[in-house]
């Protein structure tokens, strides 16, 4: 500990006496300074005792010396030492009613201690001090060593958390707890997930304080990692601001976590490069080939029914900004995060502006990605929604498949994306369109440019009020070409019918008995339909 006005009272050689403020000696003091100015404060840091004999002081005059202390204690000093014997042979009254009002601790110093024999007892405490904090900083320097690479993240938090007598807790690139010291910690750790979020925005090395007084703990978080994204964040709360020793071995596991997580960060690139060769042999028909390079690397993903998920940033955002690609990356590592905790394995290949992942049917990376769309596809439809480069991103996600089917998938998962991108969605599943109509689809202006081209010869007929062609035909098309049955629906004879599907035929110069013909006349009608 630093040393404080009580140790220096006791301190055999310095023969000091109290004579005021007596119930506040227990501060640390920073240093001792001498000084002779009838106001010294401006040459004051705070955390000083202040000592003087009283040359330029009328130490005797009531309101001058509340004045000179009211100025001392308000600047930071936290004792006077009052040296006797040298202007005043004892401490003048109103400098001791003074200090005790404030009140100010008042120490009263004899004519045979020099100044500066207080100043080298407060400059040795100091420097011991220090250097059993270096020493107890390289002690648990080296325990967290020890601990990280014996027992790994948790075991490096536990003994962190022993040392600064708090807690600690890891989180993961996607502001998720992956591991907490205590136990109970965990908790109190994921009400900060916020905090987090907001400290990975910020270049690494990024650090910020979280409470204080009137809060249950002050927590300092600490990103992790040497690149321009943080990796991961650290989290260390305490009842009260880090010693010297504690700010010691904070550190350390800063520089430990952020050696583990460059590692991991090597690693999982390998990782990438591999999952890429895995992913090509795949979509080449090579499902063999690919188990052989994936090794046990990716577990029974290869062997079990996956789904492909393709995510893509729009046309327009690749060319305007990079931030799709960071974009991207965020939801990669959602995704990477919620497989690891669930213990299940991911393959995730990033392509430039495109994102491509194989990941287990009914899995957590799956479920994360489908709750990550329905939450921005959410926060869109707020009134206080802002646009953002995250609402350039578009998902595709296939069906079910295996590893022979792999390339059938990823086409499914480019089919689902595509849509997405025409509907203004965020994700698009592709048994969902399976299982839904084609009519949805028909929304694309190519599609309605097409039909409106097709039957406007028939619409222009039906303007000249010389006949119904376009409801005729729609009625014959719907019975699939039965007369009496379309003409019964339009309320008109048979041959009524057959002459207007002729005249159909004629302005169009196309045949009806063709299946081609009839099927683009159907969906055109469609098409125009669902448009009006």
């Amino acid at each position: 500990m630093p040393p404080t006005l009580a140790s220096l009272v006791h301190h055999s050689a310095l023969k000091l006496t109290v004579r005021a403020g007596a119930d506040h000696l227990d501060v640390p003091v920073r240093w001792a300074h001498v000084s002779e100015l009838a106001d010294p404060v401006p040459y004051m840091e705070g955390g000083e005792l202040l000592l003087i004999t009283a040359l330029k002081l009328d130490a005797e005059d009531p309101e001058a010396m509340r004045r000179y202390v009211r100025r001392l204690a308000g600047a930071g000093v936290v004792g006077l030492g009052f040296a006797v014997g040298v202007n005043y042979e004892e401490i003048p009254t109103a400098l001791v009613d003074a200090c005790a009002h404030e009140p100010l601790p008042l120490l009263e110093v004899p004519r045979r201690t020099p100044f500066l024999a207080i100043s080298k007892a407060v400059s040795a405490a100091i420097a011991a001090d220090q250097y059993r904090a270096v020493t107890a900083g390289f002690a648990a320097q080296r325990e967290l060593t020890k601990q990280a690479l014996n027992a790994g993240p948790e075991g490096l938090l536990t003994s962190l958390a022993a040392q600064v007598d708090g807690w600690a807790a890891l989180y993961d690139a996607s502001g998720t707890v992956v591991a907490a010291a205590p136990d109970w910690a965990g908790r109190r750790a994921a009400r900060l997930t916020g905090e987090v979020e907001r400290l990975r925005e910020r270049p690494a090395p990024a650090s910020s304080v979280v409470g204080g007084p009137e809060h249950e703990d002050r927590v300092e978080l600490h990103s992790l990692g040497t690149g321009r994204r943080p990796r991961a964040a650290l989290a260390v709360g305490t009842a009260a601001a880090l010693g010297t020793a504690e700010r010691y071995a904070v550190h350390s596991a800063i520089a430990l976590l952020t050696l583990t997580t460059e590692r991991s960060r090597s690693l999982h690139a390998a990782e990438q490069r591999i999952g890429t060769a895995v992913l090509r042999m795949l979509l080449a028909g090579e499902p063999d080939h690919a188990r052989a390079v994936a090794g046990d690397l990716y577990g029974g993903l290869l062997d079990a029914p996956f789904r492909m998920i393709v995510a893509d940033a729009v046309p327009g955002a690749r060319a305007a900004t990079a931030a799709g690609g960071d974009r991207l990356g965020t939801l990669a590592e959602a995704l990477e995060a919620a497989a690891a905790r669930s213990g299940e394995a991911v393959l995730v290949v990033p392509e430039g502006a495109r994102l491509v992942v194989l990941a287990a049917d009914g899995g957590a990376a799956v479920a994360a990605c489908v709750a990550w769309a329905a939450a921005l596809e959410a926060a869109r439809t707020s009134p206080e929604h802002a646009v953002t480069d995250e609402d350039e991103i578009v998902v595709g996600l296939s069906a079910p498949a295996g590893p022979i089917a792999a390339a059938a998938a990823y086409k499914q998962a480019e089919q689902s994306l595509s849509v997405a991108r025409r509907r203004g969605r965020v994700l698009v599943e592709h048994e969902r369109l399976a299982a839904g109509s084609v009519l949805p689809l028909l929304a694309d202006d190519a599609v309605k440019a097409f039909a409106d081209g097709l039957l406007r010869p028939l619409y222009a007929h039906d303007a000249t009020g010389r006949g119904d062609l376009v409801a005729s035909l729609r009625a014959w098309l719907s019975r699939h070409g039965q007369w009496d049955a379309a003409a019964a629906d339009l309320g008109v004879h048979r041959h009524t019918l057959r002459y207007r599907m002729r005249r159909v035929e004629e302005i169009l110069g196309r045949s009806l008995d063709d299946p081609d013909v009839r099927m683009e006349l159907w969906l055109a009608l469609k098409t125009t339909a669902t448009d009006q």
